[in-house]
């Protein structure tokens, strides 16, 4: 597994500097396309009493997909006349600018310190995907402050209540403090987990880490199933359980 994981880790690296694959845009009939409708279509059952409409989406470990599960959903979901914003909140290594092909000069560090006005050239909406984008603009010195803040605490408050899903990317739970911080703001927290790579006590740390600070767990998405198994690949969702099966 170890020689296995670092060639892993050599491709997410690579792949860092691409963006993520939007499946769900370029590859509409491919299964991995299927399974993001799949997890929005529970998502979408989930929201149908409006408790649900901010999702941080984290894994343990760098190299899982959860930059590549948040891009694919918040298209996906936008594809159904939803109004969605996916927000850059992993603010050590950002992505999404680079996904969806937008300026990082400007974003949410800008907007949370109080330098930017939020709808000036913070937001960017994309005709093609009818998505809105929010990249993490400048590598701030102190992302977890910033994302602890008052300021950050309304902006996810307007954001909320102007958008009907924003999904935030958010870095690896077990590596910064960042996602514990902002997964005490969202409505809901999904894991992703990257089969015969991320290691057992690697998980089960992040569930304690969400745990501890009684983060809404509202299920995870398996990566990297293998085929025979694809029809699992989105296995679960509820809290409890998930966090249960760490004991």
């Amino acid at each position: 597994m170890f020689f296995g994981r670092r060639k892993k880790q050599k491709e997410f690296n690579k792949q860092q500097l691409q963006g993520a694959p939007l499946y769900s845009a370029t590859q509409p009939t491919s299964l991995n396309a299927e399974q993001i409708r799949v997890l929005r279509t529970n998502l979408e059952y989930a929201q149908l009493d409006g408790k649900i409409k901010s999702i941080g989406i984290t894994s343990s470990i760098p190299g899982e997909g959860k930059s590549t599960v948040s891009a694919n959903l918040a298209h996906s979901l936008a594809a159904t006349g939803k109004r969605v914003l996916i927000v850059d909140a992993d603010l050590r290594k950002p992505t999404v600018h680079r996904t969806f092909k937008v300026t990082n000069q400007r974003g949410l560090t800008d907007i949370v310190i109080g330098r930017e006005e939020l709808y000036t050239q913070n937001l960017h909406y994309l005709t093609d995907l009818d998505l809105y984008v929010l990249p993490s603009g400048p590598i701030p010195p102190n992302p977890s402050e910033l994302l602890q803040s008052e300021n950050m605490s309304k902006l996810m408050t307007d954001l909320a209540n102007y958008f009907d899903f924003v999904i935030y990317d958010l870095p690896p739970v077990n590596s910064v403090t960042d996602a514990q911080i902002i997964s005490r703001k969202v409505d809901g927290m999904i894991l992703v987990v990257r089969q015969g790579y991320v290691l057992k006590t690697e998980l089960e740390k992040s569930l304690r880490n969400l745990n501890n600070v009684e983060a809404k767990l509202i299920g995870y998405v398996m990566n990297d199933v293998a085929k025979e198994q694809k029809d699992s690949y989105y296995a679960y969702y509820g809290n409890d359980d998930v966090l249960g099966d760490s004991k």
